[in-house]
């Protein structure tokens, strides 16, 4: 994609949502944290609807270790994994009690040292919770930045590079949810809807689908 095309891709996706959010369900920088952290290899609908019952119990550091693993696996034992992510959500919330004051801290390096928090969701508690302009590639934004053309690259790091150095600073910080929802619910896995997307004008796809 020209620098044309993508000032025009990212005008048209911001005119259609000019103030976009993260599906997952939280009223506080911890709550999103750990929304994110229970998030991987799962859907955002599933994260939710175990939060809706776990947060009202305990949706602080020091709740989630008196709830105990056992406790904490009841709330979440619907999503993937849940043993490993009750493990990783302990563990954060032993360290941002003993070491952050219970607090979630705002640098890369330092959420990047808990258990269970990788780049990805390191970069979405720094956009979402923060502002930061960072950028995290899913499985969306990775399909629709190489299927467009977008930011083409063959590992989530490499897309992730060419999409901070391509992406208009004025977009930045609301980029990342554009393109996972047009990920999400147009430009799908298994045949994009290009009939009816609002961007199918700017993107390098092709042949598009007609329906």
């Amino acid at each position: 994609m020209t620098p044309a095309a993508i000032e025009a891709f990212f005008a048209t996706l911001q005119a259609a949502n000019p103030h976009p959010v993260t599906e997952l369900e939280y009223t506080s920088v911890f709550e999103l944290l750990t929304a994110v952290l229970l998030s991987a290899q799962a859907t955002d609908v599933g994260v939710n609807k175990a939060t809706r019952k776990l947060f009202p119990v305990a949706n602080t550091p020091q709740k989630i270790l008196d709830l105990g693993q056992e406790g904490l696996e009841g709330y979440i034992k619907t999503i993937g994994l849940y043993r490993s992510k009750a493990k990783h959500l302990m563990a954060t919330c032993r360290i941002l009690v003993e070491r952050h004051g219970g607090e979630v801290p705002r640098t890369r390096e330092a959420l990047e040292a808990l258990p269970g928090v990788g780049r990805k969701t390191a970069n979405v508690v720094l956009n979402v919770a923060f502002g930061q302009p960072t950028m995290a590639v899913d499985t969306h934004i990775f399909r629709v930045s190489n299927r467009t053309g977008l930011a083409p690259g063959k590992t989530p790091l490499a897309v992730e590079q060419q999409l901070m150095k391509r992406v208009p600073p004025a977009y930045a910080v609301d980029s990342h949810h554009w393109l996972i929802l047009l990920g999400r619910y147009v430009c799908q896995a298994r045949k994009p809807l290009c009939h009816t997307c609002a961007v199918s004008a700017y993107c390098d796809f092709k042949p598009k689908t007609t329906g």
